[in-house]
């Protein structure tokens, strides 16, 4: 629980700066990145999370990786984490900023399951569907599961549309056996 708290208030920190800056979307996308090169490897992980570490390596490699690469800001930030020895939870920080950009964006998240790959001639028409239903801008986060036969589940936020094959035949049980 602390460490969401903390989480919490680093993200809203740089936020704020993005925020003022006009730069939500740039910086939303430079600590994706670095958490999707650094923080997806479980030993890139374990180096930045381990307290036997210096400070001093961990910012070592940092620069090293994305010099000229990051804005100073985002740099200046990752050092911050570093120094604070906050690194070890950067992945709480860039997920609960994206909320917080994507909320001030106007945007909305909807994981889209089916049972195959959707086209992409799909998936716009999906989220203009959306987002005549909503009043936002959608982004689709895609899933797979092959036991939903066909169709597709929706969920925005807590609801959750179900036109899948295997929602409609489960449906379909229940008020079998509630007619009996």
């Amino acid at each position: 629980m602390l460490n969401l708290q903390l989480a919490r208030k680093y993200s809203k920190a740089i936020f704020e700066i993005a925020q003022e800056e006009n730069k939500l979307e740039a910086y939303g996308d430079e600590l994706a990145g670095v958490r999707e090169d650094l923080f997806q490897s479980a030993e890139i992980r374990g180096f930045f999370q381990n307290p036997q570490i210096e400070r001093k390596a961990k910012k070592e490699l940092l620069v090293k990786c994305y010099q000229g690469e990051l804005s100073d800001t985002i740099m200046n930030f990752l050092l911050l984490l570093v120094d604070k020895r906050r690194i070890g939870i950067f992945d709480a920080i860039e997920e609960d900023f994206r909320g917080l950009s994507n909320q001030a964006r106007g945007i909305v998240i909807a994981d889209v399951t089916t049972a195959s790959e959707m086209g992409s001639a799909q998936q716009e028409k999906l989220a203009k569907k959306l987002a005549t239903v909503t009043g936002k801008k959608v982004k689709l986060r895609l899933h797979e599961d092959e036991s939903l036969i066909g169709g597709v589940v929706v969920k925005i936020g807590d609801k959750r549309i179900d036109g899948s094959v295997t929602g409609r035949l489960e449906k379909l049980r229940r008020e079998l056996l509630t007619s009996n």
